[in-house]
């Protein structure tokens, strides 16, 4: 059953997720996870060295300050990857929480395994620097959006890039993906559903 869901999940990867030899190394060592909702995969200040793939599911990674306040850095859909690169790599605590927003099966495998067959192939190394490339460019993009873009213009584009994912999550979290308290969420989606064509 397991090895008919790791088949299954390879098959639909995108082209943003790690492909062939290393979809190889998940078969061979990847781990199947069920995950409830509401549970955490990942707690910011504890260490965890694993690669998450999403076969089915949300996930939510966010921070918490010190003062309590929840900031959402991405949502994790199916077909995509996380782990605490910092943890992962440095041995540093998690930055971050990753918390599943509902029911999500998961493959979890090391990340030390995956640097290793990177060192000892020359293909897996290129697949790791096209995932991390476009890991990169999606954080070139946020910081853009947050820089650059005005509340009601982040909501615009995460409206538009993200539609059901939008629909399935609170106005809370879109609130917070977003920077901005759910008051303000308010205000801007009837600014936006008053300027929008009848």
């Amino acid at each position: 059953m397991i090895s008919k869901e790791i088949d299954l999940f390879f098959s639909r990867m995108d082209s943003t997720t790690l492909k062939t030899m290393i979809e190889n190394l998940f078969k061979q060592n990847g781990q199947a996870m069920f995950v409830k909702k509401h549970d955490h995969i990942i707690k910011q200040n504890e260490l965890n060295d694993a690669l998450f793939y999403v076969i089915h599911g949300t996930l939510k990674a966010y921070y918490i300050s010190v003062d309590g306040k929840e900031n959402i850095k991405s949502f994790i859909q199916s077909g995509s990857m996380i782990g605490s690169l910092g943890s992962a790599y440095k041995q540093l605590p998690s930055t971050f929480n990753l918390l599943a927003l509902e029911d999500s099966r998961l493959l979890k495998i090391s990340t030390k395994l995956i640097l290793q067959a990177a060192k000892d192939s020359h293909q897996v190394a290129e697949e790791v620097i096209e995932f991390l490339v476009n890991l990169s460019m999606k954080k070139e993009l946020r910081e853009y959006q947050f820089l650059m873009l005005s509340a009601e213009d982040r909501y615009v584009d995460f409206m538009q890039r993200e539609p059901e994912l939008v629909n399935k999550l609170t106005q809370n979290d879109v609130a917070r993906y977003l920077g901005i308290t759910p008051v303000a969420l308010s205000r801007i989606k009837k600014r936006v559903a008053d300027s929008s064509p009848q």
